[in-house]
């Protein structure tokens, strides 16, 4: 299933990238478009980790680098994917106050788990643990993959969109060959929402799935509860500064503040509804 969501997505996402193409450029911006798809189609499947890791300035987390971190997380991690039946992912630390962990890679033999320093500090071992098998989570469901390309290509048409307004504007569609102006404009608008609402529509019900995952690995839904409780009240003291809409998606809760039009776009559901239905989990 998650295999031909991930088709499905790369799908969409190329169209709104030939449909961006077409508007700026006619024909000429059809074909730019195609190459453009291609290519970011490329890079989301093999480089979308290695781009996400990137963004956040994510460090390899090593007995020789990060040894602190890996003496307390690499532990619980591995028990965690043993339990699992996964392969060890590589760790990342993410030198960011505001607590936040995601999981990202194309499969589970290249996943990798990010965490910033602020969760590390925010919570003790128990919830510590909630929070990582709630990532591995999505790598043991497949989602990893799905999120990560989602991230690349939502980066590539929000980008696109922009240039859209730079160069699209003041074009006339004469001929089949030429943009239009009102077309770049269309797309500076339309294409970040397009790219935003089908991210909302992979990511809403994969949290619930990790969330459940988590529990029955764990067999203590109480642990991900006070880290989710935690989370939801830090995140919003300290946001993630650095934090792109593109990549909003993969962390485990909403790196933004809660102003209304963020909670109207929010790639999450309501940790309040997570709660909810961790606590009325059972074996």
């Amino acid at each position: 299933m998650n295999a031909m969501k991930t088709v499905i997505l790369l799908g969409v996402m190329s169209g709104l990238l030939l449909l961006a193409g077409d508007m700026i450029g006619g024909r000429t911006g059809l074909e730019v478009g195609l190459i453009f798809a291609l290519a970011m189609n490329f890079v989301g499947y093999f480089f979308s980790d290695k781009i996400a890791l990137s963004m956040y300035s994510a460090q390899p987390v090593t007995p020789a680098e990060n040894p602190d971190v890996y003496a307390r997380v690499a532990p619980i991690v591995q028990s965690l994917a043993q339990r699992m039946g996964l392969p060890m992912p590589r760790l990342w630390l993410i030198p960011e106050e505001s607590p936040n962990a995601f999981a990202t890679g194309r499969d589970p033999k290249h996943a990798s788990v990010a965490f910033t320093e602020g969760v590390l500090r925010l919570m003790n071992d128990q919830e510590l643990e909630g929070v990582i098998a709630h990532e591995l989570g999505h790598v043991k469901n497949r989602d990893i993959l799905t999120s990560s390309i989602a991230a690349v290509l939502a980066s590539a048409i929000t980008f696109l969109g922009r240039m859209a307004f730079w160069f699209g504007i003041g074009g006339r569609r004469d001929d089949e060959e030429e943009g239009g102006g009102w077309g770049g404009l269309l797309m500076m608008i339309l294409a970040p929402i397009a790219a935003l609402l089908i991210q909302m529509a992979i990511s809403r019900t994969r949290e619930y799935a990790a969330d459940q995952t988590s529990a029955e690995v764990t067999r203590n839904p109480h642990e991900l509860i006070s880290a989710l409780g935690k989370l939801e009240t830090w995140s919003q003291r300290i946001p993630l500064v650095e934090a792109s809409p593109a990549t909003a998606h993969m962390f485990i809760v909403n790196p933004f503040t809660g102003e209304r039009l963020m909670r109207l776009f929010s790639t999450h559901p309501s940790t309040e509804d997570r709660i909810a239905r961790l606590a009325a989990w059972h074996p």
